[in-house]
């Protein structure tokens, strides 16, 4: 069984974490756990090892544990519950002599015991009765194929050890060459049958193991629109009106005119299978063997015929048609079925996939666990150079296209060129790429272009920690009322339109952010809009500055705005200016600063009768306690846009 989440390796010893690592690139797809303070190198850290590993467990991540057997046991009991779709457990001896599977052994356990145990030269201890005797993990089918009837592989085994013989109708060899090549006892009297086929009619049970090969192609053909309902109904009904089992349905064809089509991409997901599309030219080439060839079609979309073709096309030249072109309203379906099992990431095209991904301020450890899936789920990674490297350690075979600094729209233009292309691509920005990053800028790109297929890949923006939360959150909660964003940089907005927007803002007392503040060649407009606050704002307001957030030689103050100094402004630095409300307060060595909503908690009052409990109190800006420059500065996790 290949294993469709990504692989655990959890180490909670300095050894293990070595042999984690080994583990880790061998196998492929897999990523490191580590136990803070001690297993170095990990790609997550952990503290609290069982509700770690019970927290994997239960989220379907397979488990490999380089721990004794025990600790893993311990961890998962409580959330035991079906073996058929628990995911594989293994414990690895810290030494790497032996990978033990203790769960999942039929759902890729055992394969992965043995996986780890080929790459570290050690042994794999399978302990399931039927594996050993027979070479076979029959409820455990390999890519390709689904047991029908996995409630009845155990009985059926149990016979097998008790001296049972198998018959297997057909040519076993040239059908199923995997259960052919086991140590199976078969006999043509024998009492228990093995059959391979993808009907959908009975005939399983505790004698009778039935397997479906994955090689019926489903093409789909539909107006711009059609309601997903009809659609999937309609290629349900094909399937039951020929006898046709579901599970051995290998995916779901169509013209790349339809990649964007919600209702083709509804029949997939209604089957568990992926939605490939081909070009007018491979269908068309298609048209010897179409039973119901469409003149009308060719003139639409350049072939003649969408559903017959694609699954024609699906199934290769050995492929026969077995359900022709079926109607509905505004769509037709056809299933072709193939000699041997298909494989349909490798047929046809995808979808084209473009996540524009915020990484947050630099540091791993805010990176969201949706940006990370985000990353590790795509075949490309594109942005700023310095982006990229910030996420080095995610890096696991994709290409990357890194850039120069000031190559936005080239960034732009290559992702959406590669997802146009049939690719899955992360487009990547620091910090939240909603906010003076990339997603604007790739929106309107498509929204633009004249390019068809630019406008039918999927797009979706993956948000990230922002600079202003990430410069907030470091000195308390100076963006707990109503705040708002101004950009500095006058290379794509007029200077004068900045000025305007800022003094807006700061007439109307806003928590204003700046971004982009000040560059080399750009200094002027900064020292501008300090005037323009200082006209509004008391001297002593409290100021955030926070430059290289979350990276290498982070630096966190709160300064009083009529102490700023200009030349220490850069573009590395982002600036929380309070409101007239803002306060800061000492607190545990630190100046913290907040901006109160309205509901202030006195001292011993419980706040658990009103919203916001336990904002606390302190000293309000303007009355002679606002920290001196400097005040505050540490390293830590940081942001930026």
């Amino acid at each position: 069984m290949e294993l469709t989440e990504r692989i655990a390796v959890v180490a909670i010893t300095p050894e293990g974490g070595a042999l984690a690592r080994r583990i880790a690139d061998a196998v492929g797809g897999a990523e490191v756990h580590g136990l803070r303070g001690r297993a170095g190198g990990a790609d997550v850290w952990f503290t609290q090892t069982r509700r770690h590993v019970r927290e994997l467990f239960e989220s379907g991540r397979p488990v490999a544990g380089i721990c004794a057997a025990g600790i893993l046991v311990r961890a998962v009991a409580p959330a035991l519950a079906d073996k058929r779709t628990e995911p594989p457990v293994v414990a690895v001896s810290d030494d790497g002599a032996f990978a033990v599977p203790l769960l999942g052994g039929h759902r890729g356990g055992v394969e992965l015991a043995r996986r780890i145990a080929e790459a570290v030269g050690g042994a794999a201890a399978i302990t399931t009765a039927g594996d050993r005797r027979f070479g076979i993990a029959l409820d455990e089918p390999p890519a390709g194929w689904t047991l029908a009837n996995p409630e009845d592989c155990k009985p059926f085994v149990a016979a097998l050890l008790q001296g049972a013989r198998v018959r297997t109708p057909g040519d076993l060899a040239a059908e199923a060459p995997w259960l052919a090549e086991s140590r199976l006892p078969f006999d043509d009297a024998g009492k228990l049958t093995i059959r391979v086929d993808d009907a959908s009619a009975g005939g399983c049970g505790p004698d009778t193991l039935v397997y479906r090969p994955w090689r019926l192609a489903i093409g789909v053909g539909c107006e711009r629109g059609a309601a997903p309902e009809e659609v999937v109904a309609l290629a349900d009904a094909c399937l039951d009106g020929a006898g046709l089992a579901a599970d051995a349905v290998a995916g779901v064809f169509s013209i790349d005119l339809k990649s964007d089509e919600p209702a083709v991409h509804a029949v997939a997901d209604s089957l568990g299978v992926p939605a490939r599309f081909f070009t007018a030219a491979t269908l068309e080439a298609e048209a010897p063997r179409l039973r119901n060839p469409s003149d009308l079609v060719f003139r639409e979309v350049g072939c003649h015929g969408v559903a017959e073709g694609a699954a024609l096309a699906a199934a290769g030249p050995a492929g026969e048609l077995v359900v022709e072109k079926t109607k509905s309203v505004r769509a037709t379906c056809a299933i072709a079925r193939a000699p041997a099992p298909l494989d349909a990431a490798s047929i046809g095209a995808p979808r084209g996939e473009l996540a524009v991904v915020g990484i947050g301020p630099g540091d791993t450890a805010t990176l969201t666990p949706e940006a990370r899936a985000a990353i590790e789920h795509v075949d490309h990674l594109v942005g700023y150079r310095r982006y990229l490297d910030l996420v080095t350690d995610l890096v696991r075979g994709q290409a990357v296209h890194p850039y120069p600094l000031g190559e936005e729209r080239a960034r732009a233009a290559t992702a959406i060129l590669l997802a146009a292309s049939g690719e899955r691509v992360a487009l990547v920005c620091s910090g939240d790429p909603g906010i003076y990053a990339m997603a604007s800028l790739v929106m309107e790109v498509l929204d633009g272009a004249s390019d068809p297929a630019w406008r039918r890949i999927a797009v979706r923006v993956v948000p990230g920690v922002s600079a202003l939360q990430a410069a907030a959150a470091r000195v308390g909660a100076p963006i707990g009322h109503d705040f708002c964003a101004v950009s500095l940089s006058d290379l794509l907005t007029p200077r004068e339109v900045i000025e305007d927007r800022l003094a807006a803002a700061a007439r109307a007392d806003f928590v204003i952010a700046l971004y982009n503040p000040a560059s080399a060649a750009r200094r002027e407009t900064f020292v501008r809009a300090l005037r323009i606050l200082r006209e509004h704002r008391a001297p002593d307001t409290p100021v955030v500055v926070a430059r290289n957030l979350g990276r290498a030689g982070e630096r966190v103050e709160v300064i009083p705005l009529g102490r700023i100094d200009p030349a220490t402004i850069d573009m590395m630095t982002v600036l929380v200016v309070g409101s007239s409300t803002t306060r800061t307060f000492a607190h545990g060595g630190s100046i913290l600063a907040y901006t109160p909503r309205g509901y202030e908690v006195r001292a011993g009052e419980s706040g658990s009768e009103r919203e916001d409990a336990g904002v606390g109190t302190g000293a309000r800006a303007g009355d002679g306690t606002a920290p001196k420059a400097g005040a505050r500065s540490h390293a830590g996790a940081g942001g930026g846009s």
